[in-house]
């Protein structure tokens, strides 16, 4: 599926505010609980902050500026095919780098990551609309797992990875053994 700017604006905007309105509903305890060493509400909230500001940026950039990153002779690819790709290389065992990895998470830093994370969904819709279509698919940046993509295709990314990320905080609420039995299993 090949998405214009109008549905690719649509469905980044569903991806924020989906992932809002779900850690919205947390309580404080499992918005900073990292169950079974997983990364809690809170750091997956920080990590997808620490993912999208330098998409934003970089599309504020001068368009000669992101040349650095080379032009794509080569149409973007689909958001279905990106996706693939992406599912492929956390199968092959990627993980997240470095910089992209939340520290510690307090839930009195909630309101603050929620804004922030708001804040960068405005960020990235304001400076989509200085693109055109055609240099959506020209401009490419670096991704840590998938290499150079286009802006495109890291737009694609960027709404999946919002909707990955809600996926897996909903995966721990349902399917987790309740908190009591985790506590349970750590003392005995």
């Amino acid at each position: 599926m090949y998405l214009n700017q109008h549905e690719i604006r649509s469905l980044l905007n569903r991806s924020f505010d989906n992932m809002v309105d779900y850690v919205n509903t947390l309580s404080d305890h499992r918005f900073t609980a990292s169950p079974y060493g997983k990364w809690s509400a809170g750091q997956q909230l920080d990590h997808l902050i620490k993912s999208v500001r330098p998409v934003s940026s970089a599309m504020g950039f001068p368009k000669f500026a992101l040349r650095y990153f080379g032009v794509s002779q080569l149409p973007s690819r689909s958001y279905d095919l990106l996706v693939l790709q992406y599912q492929q290389k956390l199968n092959d065992g990627a993980t997240a780098t470095i910089p992209y990895q939340p520290g510690v998470i307090y839930n009195a830093q909630r309101p603050v990551l929620i804004q922030s994370f708001l804040t960068q969904k405005l960020k990235l819709d304001d400076k989509i609309r200085n693109w055109s279509e055609n240099d959506l698919d020209r401009y490419r940046l670096p991704h840590p797992i998938l290499g150079k993509i286009t802006v495109r295709e890291m737009l694609y990314f960027t709404a999946y990875h919002n909707q990955h990320h809600l996926e897996k905080l909903i995966h721990q609420e349902q399917f987790a053994h309740t908190w009591e039995n985790q506590l349970q299993q750590l003392i005995f």
